[in-house]
């Protein structure tokens, strides 16, 4: 296998991870004010991401400096031409945590207030940032030889906005879910009912998604030519139901789990779609960047490949590591005796 195609792997799964772990902390976010009810209750709600939240964003950094190291012609363009929208999600990312960490380092009710806002704008805006862009790519980035034509309003185009409700209303699901395990009693019924609620709103979302990509981008066309790869969208669609399957047996556990693999394979879904591209022309695919006209050297590559296969497992178990020590459920009466966040 060529070291392109094993970065091509590497690189979609780095993302696919940082919006799994990165996700519920997303959607969590976006639900803290409106389901906590008290402020014992949205205490507990950021202590349920508190220990892990800037852990999830290594994947963030990882696949932004694997972008760069294993194809830097990709990393170039797409920091030039979606660069704005980046740029919001960079601003939003900064506001969300010193929401979080400044939360309760004061006391006065008009702080907290602006610090819920930090938190919920600095949430739901990469969530639906991220989700426009990648939906822009999948259906191709109007660049030519003369560069890009467009602008952020051009990226607002209804796919985009699609796919970044897609992304919001996953996310949310995923948070609440998040929620519904980690707490107990009023808060984690309250959360279980708003993911049961929303996922009718996420499986419509995700059929328009799935109707609109077959006539806005050609990413079915891989599916086409490999129908063995029909498995990764048909997991997708699979473990999306297991969400509900789950929840109705009243198995919160197995519905998170099943949540994480709809984010892997809902990403996955569309990273497969795009191979050999990483970043389409939708004016005229000579100029589109893919896997071998935007990749480092080969002797590069073999270097970076060394240096993933150790570090990625050190990472990986680290974070199991973390995750294994905070695993324990909150309730709002611990959080509030203990007096700060976390």
């Amino acid at each position: 296998m060529e070291f392109q195609i094993i970065w091509f792997i590497l690189w979609g799964t780095l993302w696919a991870v940082y919006f799994m772990v990165d996700g519920f902390d997303f959607g969590v976010g976006i639900l803290h004010s409106f389901i906590g009810k008290t402020e014992g209750e949205k205490k507990t709600i950021i202590r349920t991401i508190g220990p892990v939240w800037d852990g999830n964003e290594v994947w963030l950094v990882t696949a932004g400096g694997a972008t760069f190291a294993a194809f830097p012609g990709t990393y170039a363009l797409m920091f030039s031409y979606l660069y704005s929208a980046l740029l919001l999600i960079l601003f939003a990312l900064i506001v969300r945590g010193v929401g979080l960490e400044f939360r309760e380092k004061v006391e006065g009710a008009g702080w907290k207030r602006m610090c819920d806002i930090a938190i919920f704008a600095g949430s739901f805006l990469p969530a639906l940032l991220f989700g426009v862009a990648f939906g822009n790519i999948f259906q191709g980035i109007p660049m030519d030889a003369s560069g890009y034509h467009g602008n952020l309003l051009t990226l607002l185009n209804p796919y985009g906005l699609l796919t970044g409700i897609l992304f919001v209303l996953l996310f949310i699901v995923h948070g609440a879910l998040w929620l519904s395990v980690k707490t107990n009693g009023d808060l984690s019924r309250r959360a279980s009912s708003v993911a049961g609620k929303l996922w009718y709103a996420l499986l419509v979302s995700a059929v328009l998604f799935l109707i609109y990509t077959a006539s806005a981008t050609n990413l079915y066309s891989n599916y086409l030519k490999n129908p063995v790869w029909f498995v990764v969208p048909v997991t997708a669609v699979l473990a999306l139901l297991g969400i509900k399957l789950f929840a109705l047996k009243g198995g919160y556990l197995g519905s998170f789990y099943a949540s994480c693999l709809t984010v892997l394979t809902v990403t996955f879904t569309g990273v497969t779609g795009l191979y050999p591209n990483l970043i389409p022309s939708s004016l005229d695919k000579n100029y589109s960047l893919t896997i071998f006209n935007s990749s480092s050297s080969p002797y590069t590559l073999k270097i970076m490949t060394v240096v993933a296969l150790i570090f990625v497992p050190v990472v990986i178990s680290y974070q199991i590591w973390v995750y294994r020590i905070f695993r324990q459920k909150l309730t709002v009466d611990e959080v509030l005796k203990e007096g700060e966040s976390y």
